[in-house]
C-alpha cells in the first residue's frame, strides 16, 4: 500500500512538467487565461502530490494522521478564492473579445483544475486500479476521497 501511494506522489509530481511541456509544444498562447487556467491546474497537483507523500509517510511511520492536515484545511478553502480569481480572468478575456486558444484552453485547464479540486477534497474520482474499481461496481457509488477522509479525522480529533 505505502509503495502505491508513494508512486501517486511521483506521478502527481511529474504531471506538472508534462503539462508545462504539452502547453509549451502545442504552443499554448501565454495570455491570462491560460495561465490562470494552468497555474490553478499546477497549484492542485502539487497539492494532490504533497498530500500524497505526507499520507506514505503516515503509512510508513505508522501514525494516525497525516502531518499537514491544517495546511491541507486551509489550502481547500483558499483553493475557493483561486478558482474565484481564475474564472474573473477567463471572463475578462472573454469580455474582452478573446476567443480561440487565446482562451479557451485556459477554461479547459479551469474545469480540469476544478476536477482535481473534487477528487482530492471531496469524492474520489480517479478509480485507477483493481480495487477502486471493484469497490465502484460493488457499490455504486462514488466514495468520499481520502483526503477529505484525513480532513474530518484531523477536525474530529482533539488538539494535543
Amino acid at each position: 500500500m505505502v509503495r502505491r501511494i508513494r508512486g501517486l506522489a511521483v506521478v502527481e509530481t511529474l504531471c506538472i512538467p508534462l503539462f508545462a511541456a504539452v502547453a509549451l509544444l502545442w504552443e499554448m498562447p501565454l495570455t491570462a487565461a491560460n495561465a490562470a487556467g494552468l497555474g490553478l491546474l499546477f497549484l492542485l497537483i502539487a497539492e494532490g502530490g504533497a498530500y500524497w507523500r505526507a499520507k506514505a509517510r503516515q503509512l510508513a511511520r505508522d501514525l494516525p494522521l497525516p502531518e499537514g492536515m491544517p495546511v491541507f484545511a486551509a489550502l481547500k478553502r483558499a483553493n475557493l478564492v483561486l478558482f474565484a480569481a481564475a474564472a474573473a480572468a477567463i471572463a475578462a478575456a472573454l469580455a474582452g473579445g478573446d476567443t480561440g486558444t487565446r482562451v479557451w484552453p485556459g477554461v479547459l485547464l479551469w474545469l480540469f483544475a476544478l476536477v482535481e479540486q473534487v477528487n482530492y477534497f471531496h469524492v474520489q474520482l480517479s478509480h485507477d486500479n483493481r480495487a477502486d474499481l471493484a469497490r465502484l461496481l460493488r457499490t455504486r457509488r462514488l466514495h468520499r476521497s481520502h483526503l477529505a477522509r484525513d480532513l474530518d479525522r484531523a477536525r474530529r480529533r482533539p488538539a494535543p
